[in-house]
């Protein structure tokens, strides 16, 4: 007798959207690896950001800036293999989308052609609308990435809190409602006050994906290392660790060394 096995339905922007209409909070972390990407997906996240972030967690860059178009796309690659439910969203990396709309337009191609990749992570406002829209026109999924913006760290200088002043939040507002007028899937709300994060996302159709934006935003975003305890150099007020990996990978990494200084690795019944 066959039996029939479920499949999970893949998540679609359009999802997401009904998911907001239906007051559902929305689940996404990063990935950058196939291994991991396969354990957050099995687990059912929503989505999956294979963010810049890689530049800080896998690289060990300081910033976001160094990482390049190819090395995203390589990172995006294995997400896309190990992840089949989730909305896989690509963060196009510092300088390819930048004012030069046939430029950032070809970049975007790209990084959807060779990653398959299902949307894409812009970061900024109207500074850059007519490569937003051209993009958005071509057919390709854009989330925009507003607030805090580390790929412009070196123009604030600081990674304190966005939209604290009238004149900043304002701005900021002006700004979702543009991207959601050009027709962006969603914004991402980096670090900015809480009441403002609130504010944004109940005059937006669009959902709101937060990291310390409080929590009135429709979902919530955070580094996979972060999450997990595996970086224990990065202790932002809005991270809540859910483990320690860090401790169990030491101690694990610990007892295989002694187990092979002691010659109790390999045993008789693991070896041929």
């Amino acid at each position: 007798m066959s039996v029939h096995k479920q499949v999970k339905k893949k998540i679609t922007t359009l999802q997401l959207k009904k998911m907001k209409q239906n007051g559902e909070k929305i689940s996404v972390l990063t990935a950058y690896d196939y291994t991991m990407a396969k354990i957050i997906d099995g687990a059912e996240i929503d989505a999956i950001i294979v963010g810049d972030s890689a530049s800080n967690t896998m690289i060990g860059n300081e910033t976001t800036l160094p990482i390049s178009l190819d090395q995203m796309i390589n990172y995006a690659t294995s997400v896309v293999n190990g992840a089949k439910r989730a909305l896989i969203i690509v963060d196009m990396p510092f300088g390819t989308v930048s004012g030069d709309p046939l430029k950032s337009l070809q970049a975007a191609i790209r990084m959807m052609r060779e990653s398959g990749a299902d949307a894409i992570k812009i970061e900024g406002g109207s500074e850059i609308k007519e490569d937003i829209k051209k993009i958005i026109d071509a057919g390709i999924p854009v989330m925009v990435h507003l607030g805090l913006m580390p790929q412009s760290i070196n123009k604030y200088g600081t990674y304190g809190v966005r939209g604290k002043d009238k004149e900043e939040a304002d701005k900021l507002l002006e700004d979702c409602l543009l991207m959601e007028q050009l027709g962006a899937f969603g914004l991402l709300l980096e670090k900015i006050p809480s009441t403002l994060g609130e504010e944004i996302s109940n005059k937006v159709s669009i959902p709101t994906i937060g990291i310390g934006a409080g929590s009135g935003t429709d979902g919530q975003v955070l580094v996979i290392q972060d999450v997990m305890g595996m970086n224990k150099d990065f202790s932002p007020k809005f991270l809540r660790r859910y483990a320690d990996l860090h401790s169990v990978m030491t101690e694990a990494t610990k007892n295989f060394i002694n187990d092979v200084k002691n010659k109790n690795f390999p045993n008789e019944q693991e070896s041929y």
